[in-house]
């Protein structure tokens, strides 16, 4: 007999972590990629699982739901948090890896696997089953209008990047290293006076952005909302916000605000500035960013940019194996489904990987219940049953409740997790 193939579209963070999931289980995989013969607006180098935003993957804790995923992917030998892992940088309780590190890493992983075999190809039809899309939220306009038609109308959100400046341009007599309540020193710290901070905050309010094309009220995810768009709900948002100063005193004092940037690559040359997501035009961001202090003469690797993301109207579209209910052996699986993040993508291409492989085995499925963290999201997509279905984070709101739950929320969070992290246990030979 010969052996099942699998075609995965996309060599994303869903794409790569499915197609590894089919290899283990034996399943030949033809993984297509339209770079480096054509990109994404945001995407800008050749590697597979491009980290087009941040370089963090956000916290580690398992009192936080995105760090139970990442234990429970963990438990499952996941290929993206083994890379992650190795690729590490230093950003306190949270999981921040070296850019270009990880992806040459991911890359490499994906490439030397005897059983998957990379096409460098857009394409443009919705491929035969059994078939993974995994193109993401950037999918090509020609594929989306095909996915569109097939599906009965798609939905779009607007996203955006925070810009990644140089260390040594950074003036270091007014940054601080230090974490939130002395949780290592693994940020910089670019304190503000009450008078900068309103100095800044006008100057960003009435700031020229770049231009979104015939899209004049874009919605844009609320995780990544730009900057300047959050400052424009009043003028303490950013304060009480991404610029909070709670936490991180110097010298026994609290400035104002605090504007945070994190390790962007192993080195330590590159530094992204945290929550400063942006459609602000260039020139614009140099100036107005510039007002912050220690960020005066800071040099740009990348700007901050905005795009519009893709997703489809999952809930009755897909089950919770994230196979299309009426299209038997059609997964799709990442940021296109609705999920929300870089590890939220990859364990739904995990997920997806995995249910696929048995069903290409003959076998069941496998039951993966919404009290784990990689099942909940599933179900998410899957069952949501409101009118306004959005792109959504992990969450411990998602998962089932707890019965007996002591009422303190940490407790709750680590009875919770300790759970799903027996549950996913018993669930590591099914995946």
């Amino acid at each position: 007999m010969s052996r099942p193939r699998v075609s995965v579209i996309g060599a994303g963070l869903a794409g790569c972590e499915a197609a590894d999931r089919l290899a283990r289980w034996g399943i030949a995989v033809d993984l297509f990629e339209m770079k480096p013969g054509k990109r994404s607006p945001a995407h800008k180098g050749d590697g597979f699982a491009e980290l087009v935003c941040s370089n963090s993957l956000r916290s580690d804790q398992l009192t936080n739901a995105v760090g139970l995923l990442k234990q429970e992917m963990r438990q499952l030998d996941s290929l993206i948090l083994r890379c992650a892992d190795q690729t590490r940088v230093p950003a306190g309780g949270a999981l921040a890896v070296d850019r270009e590190g990880f992806t040459a890493l991911v890359t490499e992983q994906i490439r030397s696997n005897p059983l998957i075999t990379v096409h460098a190809e857009e394409c443009t039809e919705i491929p035969d089953a059994p078939a993974i899309i995994a193109t993401g939220p950037l999918t090509s306009e020609t594929l989306s209008e095909r996915i569109g038609a097939l599906v009965g109308g798609g939905l779009h959100f607007y996203d955006a990047a925070a810009p990644v400046v140089t260390y040594e341009s950074l003036d270091h007599s007014k940054v601080f290293r230090a974490s939130r309540y002395d949780r290592g020193a693994d940020y910089l710290n670019c304190p503000m006076t009450r008078e900068e901070y309103f100095t800044f905050y006008h100057a960003l309010i009435s700031a020229e952005t770049a231009p979104l094309h015939s899209f004049e009220t874009p919605r844009v995810f609320e995780g990544c909302m730009p900057v300047e768009i959050m400052a424009k709900r009043g003028e303490l948002t950013l304060a009480y916000g991404p610029m909070k100063p709670v936490g991180l005193e110097k010298d026994g004092k609290r400035a104002f605000a605090v504007v945070q940037l994190r390790q962007d690559d192993a080195e330590g040359h590159l530094w992204n500035m945290v929550g400063f997501q942006t459609n602000l035009k260039f020139p614009e961001q140099r100036r107005v960013f510039g007002l912050i202090p220690g960020l005066e003469h800071a040099e740009y690797a990348r700007y901050g940019v905005m795009h519009r993301n893709t997703f489809l109207p999952s809930p009755g579209l897909l089950d919770c194996r994230y196979q299309m209910i009426a299209r038997p052996g059609l997964f799709f699986a990442g940021q296109i489904t609705g999920v929300e993040g870089y590890v939220e993508s990859a364990a739904s291409g995990l997920l997806a990987g995995a249910q696929m492989a048995r069903l290409l085995h003959g076998m069941p499925f496998a039951d993966v219940p919404r009290s784990t963290a990689i099942g909940a999201l599933a179900h998410y997509v899957s069952g949501y049953v409101g009118s306004d279905f959005q792109p959504m984070n992990v969450t411990f709101g998602i998962m089932e409740p707890l019965a007996n739950a002591p009422r303190a929320k940490r407790e709750r969070y680590e009875a919770m997790a300790a759970r799903a992290l027996a549950i996913v246990k018993e669930l590591q030979t099914s995946l």
